[in-house]
């Protein structure tokens, strides 16, 4: 159903794209195109076939946009993408034991490391 519903969906964006380009400019996008003078202004009443094909086919097309994401929505549920394409997810695994050499680490050391009597001063 949803492959059906993708096919409808991509043909309806062609038609729509196709449909857009084959209309004739009227001279408002970025100050060039055809039509003279204020055809802008100009008050028509009856839209052309041509924009009415265009309102139809992107009513169908946001109706199939809203359709293909109530469906997603509906087969998602609670399970992965991972577990959808059949691959096992990696085990995780345990932490590792924390180093304890000396000089690796970034902490000052602890009270039971440190040194009973301050180092002497050089006077020199």
């Amino acid at each position: 159903m949803q492959n059906v519903i993708l096919t409808i969906h991509l043909i309806l964006a062609l038609l729509l794209v196709g449909v857009v380009l084959l209309q004739r400019s009227e001279g408002g996008g970025l100050g060039m195109g055809g039509g003279g003078g204020n055809s802008v202004m100009t008050g028509r009443g009856a839209a052309t076939a041509l924009a009415k094909l265009t309102w139809i086919f992107a009513i169908c097309f946001i109706g199939t946009s809203i359709t293909l994401t109530v469906l997603a929505a509906r087969d998602a549920g609670s399970a992965s993408v991972l577990d959808q394409a059949g691959i096992d997810a990696p085990a995780p695994e345990a932490p590792a034991a924390p180093d304890t050499s000396l000089g690796n680490d970034l902490l000052p050391p602890a009270d039971a490391d440190a040194p009973l009597a301050p180092p002497p001063a050089n006077s020199n």
